[in-house]
């Protein structure tokens, strides 16, 4: 296994591991044990065990009652997550995290992880043009690069045999790990048969889990980029599409301008017209009855504002929000997608953000806008394809943000048990590893180590909004202020030695003619006094 924290700097630098199976237990003699506590190079103990980080354990399941969205058991590898995979795995002690626990959790640094350090998270149309252009870089620098950890399935538990004697682990890059991991939490279940699924389940969407999970998402994917890059300032930018009339990223600048030879695809300027997107033919791998390889599909689909009007009559709206915001209760009756006055099902998207009532075959707020790029975006498990995604689903996570600070609701106010499967409280999700139950991630962002620029105080706000963007452009540019500065010094003596040449010739002139003409009356005084003269002009 590759060393993840070699040395004491290093472990000040990495963030938290996340999911999907990690490099060291996708093997034969991982499945077969069922056993995931991979070695810390630290102290070379599982878990780094020695070192007090953590230790090997027994997962533990809890088994409070689902809903009766999904009446089947025993036969989707996601129940009772990570069970079909491993029975044990790592639990780490304190603030020390990872899969190995190697590293820390989310919002704390260093060798030991005692410092806690708060990143904010910016409005992407506010940053700086080289800001925003170093987003981009790293969009493209993960879509190319493997990831060094983590390697996705390609087959089911029961495809890789009972002890594991036919592993199916694949490579695949940094930026489509995250965009199987979205495939494969609201992916059908496969029943027996090509084509016999069950497509009323999803792990991480139309319930509860919906806004905890997508906020793990973000945070593991903001921690990897740091990791690839090297940039621990790194943070995941958002777009406030409050008010928008049109898709205010889509220029070449930013996420993409239209085609102008096909206004589905990406314009040739932008470098996701040159992206491949992955596990976006459901139907077909149901037909199949295969899990997602991640194989090329074909380019990054988007057409803003092309899409179906009956389904989506208007983008999202300041007073959408903040009707939504003001619903006290976060879940309601059968906690699904009909559920009516519930925070989490408006701010989904299938309840109305005017009366609070669920729309059937309707789309409001966070659907709405998948429904509007009218592309790859608009099919849940392949919408994480387009890096809009990203800014869409930081801004979504804002929201719930405010939600928290303004109700302050008790943990008990997120279900214990009766929500659809996946959704519980104690649920672990999916496909996350290490592991992290639901419930405790139903907090405010502040115990996560990060923060979004527009809900700081006012004073924060100009500062993180205002003066930040304007520093760091001068940051960029300093070199040129420097060298402007100097040869405008230059340029000032210059003036100020030509001026000064030039008012000394003036009196020098003006002192000959009064001498001139004072010699004219006082002959007698000009020979005696002439050296006299002379100094009383110098001083």
């Amino acid at each position: 296994m590759r060393g993840l924290c070699v040395s004491l700097v290093f472990l000040h630098l990495l963030g938290t591991s996340l999911s999907q199976f990690p490099r060291p237990c996708a093997n034969s003699e991982g499945l077969r044990t069922k056993e995931c506590c991979p070695v810390w190079d630290g102290d070379g103990s599982a878990c780094g065990a020695l070192s007090g980080r953590g230790f090997c354990t027994e997962v533990e399941i809890r088994d409070e009652p689902h809903g009766p969205q999904y009446p089947h058991r025993g036969i989707d590898d996601r129940e009772q997550w990570p069970l079909a995979f491993f029975n044990r795995t790592c639990q780490c002690a304190g603030n020390y995290g990872g899969f190995n626990c190697g590293e820390c959790r989310f919002g704390y640094w260093g060798a030991n992880c005692a410092e806690y350090r708060e990143t904010v998270r910016r409005n992407i149309l506010n940053l700086p043009p080289a800001e925003q252009q170093k987003f981009l870089s790293y969009l493209n620098l993960a879509k190319n690069t493997i990831s060094r950890d983590y390697v996705i399935s390609t087959g089911t538990r029961a495809e890789m045999g009972e002890n594991g004697e036919n592993p199916m682990f694949s490579d695949i890059n940094t930026y489509d790990l995250f965009v199987w991991m979205h495939y494969y939490v609201s992916r059908d279940t496969f029943l027996g048969g090509p084509g016999n699924v069950w497509r009323d389940v999803d792990f991480a969407h139309e319930s509860a889990a919906f806004l905890p999970w997508h906020r793990v998402y973000l945070l593991h994917w903001e921690n990897e980029i740091r990791k690839l890059t090297g940039d621990f300032n790194f943070t995941i930018p958002y777009w406030d599409w409050r008010n928008a009339q049109s898709c205010e990223v889509c220029t070449d600048s930013l996420m993409g301008g239209r085609s102008p030879l096909n206004p589905s695809l990406i314009s040739p300027a932008s470098v996701f017209s040159s992206w491949k997107v992955i596990c976006t033919q459901p139907e077909e791998y149901n037909s199949r009855e295969a899990v997602c390889n991640a194989t090329a599909e074909g380019p990054l689909l988007r057409n803003p504002g092309n899409h179906d009007t009956t389904r989506v009559q208007r983008l999202p709206t300041a007073a959408d929000v903040d009707f939504t915001v003001n619903i006290p209760q976060y879940e309601t009756g059968t906690m699904d997608r009909f559920s009516n006055m519930s925070f989490r099902n408006m701010l989904e998207g299938f309840a109305s953000p005017v009366t609070g009532l669920a729309t059937p075959g309707m789309s409001t707020m966070h659907n709405a806008m998948h429904v509007f790029m009218n592309g790859t975006m608009s099919s849940v498990q392949g919408s994480a394809n387009d890096p809009i995604f990203l800014l869409h689903h930081a801004f979504i996570d804002s929201i719930f943000e405010r939600w928290l600070r303004l109700h302050r609701p008790p943990r008990s106010s997120y279900p214990l048990s009766n929500a659809p499967i996946g959704h519980n409280d104690g649920y672990f999700m999916v496909p996350f590893m290490p592991l992290f139950r639901n419930g405790d991630y139903f907090l405010t962002n502040k115990e996560l180590g990060f923060e979004y620029a527009y809900l700081l105080d006012p004073g924060q706000r100009f500062v993180q909004e205002f003066l930040t963007p304007y520093l760091e452009q001068a940051q960029q540019i300093w070199q040129w202020l420097l060298a402007a500065g100097l040869l405008g010094a230059v340029i000032a003596s210059l003036i100020a030695v030509v001026a000064v040449a030039a008012r000394r010739k003036w009196k020098r002139n003006q002192r000959r003619k009064r001498m001139s003409i004072y010699g004219e009356r006082q002959p007698l005084l000009q020979s005696s006094s002439e050296e006299g003269s002379s100094y009383q002009t110098t001083l």
